[in-house]
């Protein structure tokens, strides 16, 4: 096992050098990987060195050693520290206890005595990693589990096409009793909203989030005396709360299915006051392409306005039946979409040949292919809306403004739609990535602006900024450091050193004031800052000014 990473804090250099060299670190399962002289220089060594112990003194100055680890705590609570200090104090301790630090020792440090803690530590580390790592635990998590991940594989299975292979394994690893049938059928069930009924409510009203359980519940007793099912919440689609899928085997029917799925209708309205649609999607005979059928089950829930809720809508019923097979998929705009938002150049063009492909593949009449070049024509339209593009960027040279949507109801030709689709897909692409670009740079810019209105504030934290942006301090700080060159603290620390040097050149006032003027609590603090970065005190800076 690699050896773990240890930060040592202490105020003297002469303690922390004389810890480093007589301690066999190596022999402990440990290595120094850097030091610091005061808390605050800690917090920026701890942030950049990731370490897995923290060796501090408590009393210094800038910031002491439970202020240290008590940010550390918060931060990184996996990281484990020793507290020591030249002060028998009881004081200290109890709030080291306080803030669950490893161990408390006093000075002078005893080079066995903290060897004999090291290795104590040590093997607290590698239980905590074995613990992590332990089979049998790992496996009785999963177990608990189980539950989640069968709802996850479920909505996979809905939303796109899955290998036989893999799904053989899941139906046997999740105990999902769907394999081997005749054929089988998607449902999606819309639950409506909640009514204002008069007189006396029932207390599953009240509860919104159980009502769905309750249907499900139902639905589960009743087709268990029919066919073989599984019903689970649906992630796919905002018309549905639950999904099912029936196998329908020979000893029952589709026709069958749909009266069972009625009169759930009927019992649950009965029972528990709360109308349910149920949509129902045609029979696929590979279980493996489901995904279909449940699309058609969400395009029945769609007529729900001219049919009436409250009762079961058969795809069919509504739709007529076509000869051929020839659709604009979840999956398809799905890759599709994710091609033209993220490019490269080479997935745009595999995507727009899968579409293109597709429909040379259909063999279907033109009627058909002229609805599918429609349905895709569609998805770009809408995603230009959503992303509010500018059609000025998206016209090529000799089309007028508009030409992106007036040219689609004049495609008679697949070779016109394709070049079309490619050009739109590319010029979006381009569109898309200007946009994020131009994005983080403004919001960068407003950063740099609140920094340069509020640097004097000594708590300016990077979680502060980014509760004023709404972004992650995560992402901000990546995004941050890309654009400007220089970590955030890096950054903050630059803009108040330079108004202390345009302080100390315009004003007489005391090392103090400045110091509290560009968001320094502490004078001392601030004069390490800044000799740190020019090589000289602040007084002596501004002597050499003058």
């Amino acid at each position: 096992m690699d050896l773990y990473r240890i930060i040592l804090v202490d105020d003297e250099e002469e303690v922390r050098q004389s810890i480093i060299r007589k301690i066999d670190w190596t022999g402990a399962g440990f290595c120094v990987v850097g030091d610091a002289e005061n808390g605050e220089e800690a917090l920026e060594k701890v942030e950049a060195l990731e370490p897995d112990l923290i060796l501090t003194d408590i009393r210094m100055p800038f910031m002491d050693g439970l202020s240290l680890a008590e940010w550390v705590r918060q931060k990184y609570p996996s990281v484990k520290i020793v507290i020591f200090s030249g002060y028998d104090d009881f004081e200290y301790a109890k709030q080291a206890i306080k803030l669950n630090v490893t161990e408390y020792i006093l000075k002078p440090v005893n080079v066995e005595e903290l060897t004999a803690i090291l290795k104590r530590i040590k093997s607290n580390l590698d239980d905590e990693i074995e613990q992590k790592r332990n089979v049998s635990l790992l496996r009785e998590n999963y177990i608990r589990s189980l539950p989640i991940l069968r709802d996850q594989f479920l909505n996979e299975l809905v939303g796109s096409t899955v290998p036989g292979n893999v799904l053989k394994e899941k139906l046997a690893e999740y105990d999902i009793p769907l394999a081997g049938a005749k054929k089988w059928v998607a449902a999606a069930i819309d639950i409506e909203p909640e009514e204002i009924r008069e007189g006396n409510m029932l207390p599953l009203h009240k509860e919104r989030d159980l009502i769905p359980i309750s249907v499900m519940q139902i639905v589960e007793e009743k087709l268990g005396n029919y066919c073989r099912s599984s019903v689970f919440t649906s992630s796919r689609t905002s018309w549905s709360e639950l999904a099912l899928i029936a196998a329908i085997d020979g000893d029952n029917s589709q026709t069958g299915l749909i009266d069972v799925l009625g009169d759930i209708c009927k019992e649950t309205k009965k029972i528990l006051e709360v109308p349910i649609t149920i949509g129902i999607g045609h029979s696929c005979q590979d279980l493996g392409e489901i995904s279909g059928s449940y699309k058609a089950a969400v395009d029945a829930l769609g007529y729900k306005a001219i049919v009436g809720a409250g009762s079961t809508i058969y795809i069919n019923d509504v739709e007529p039946v076509s000869g051929g097979k020839l659709s604009f998929d979840g999956k398809d705009e799905a890759e599709l979409i994710a091609a033209i938002k993220f490019g490269p150049r080479e997935k745009i063009e595999e995507a727009v040949q899968a579409v293109m492909d597709k429909m040379s593949d259909a063999k279907v009449h033109f009627r058909q292919c002229q609805a599918y070049m429609l349905s895709v024509s569609s998805s770009i339209v809408q995603l230009i809306q959503q992303y509010d593009l500018d059609l000025d960027q998206l016209t090529e040279e000799g089309e007028e403004q508009g030409d992106t949507f007036a040219v689609i109801p004049r495609m008679m030709k697949k070779e016109d739609f394709a070049h079309w689709l490619l050009s739109a897909a590319l010029r979006m692409n381009q569109a898309m990535n200007r946009e994020r670009d131009n994005t983080m740079k403004q919001v960068i810019q407003k950063a740099k602006e609140y920094i340069m209105d509020n640097y004097q504030d000594p708590d300016l934290s990077v979680e502060k900024i980014c509760r004023q942006l709404h972004m992650s301090p995560a992402y901000f700080s990546t995004m941050f450091k890309k654009e400007t060159g220089q970590a955030y603290i890096a950054y903050l620390t630059e803009v108040r050193l330079n108004k202390a040097v345009e302080l100390l050149g315009k004003t007489d006032d005391k090392t103090y004031v400045i110091a509290s003027k560009v968001g320094y609590q502490e004078q001392n603090y601030f004069s390490y800052v800044f000799k740190k970065r020019f090589g000289i005190s602040p007084t002596k800076f501004r002597g050499a000014k003058r």
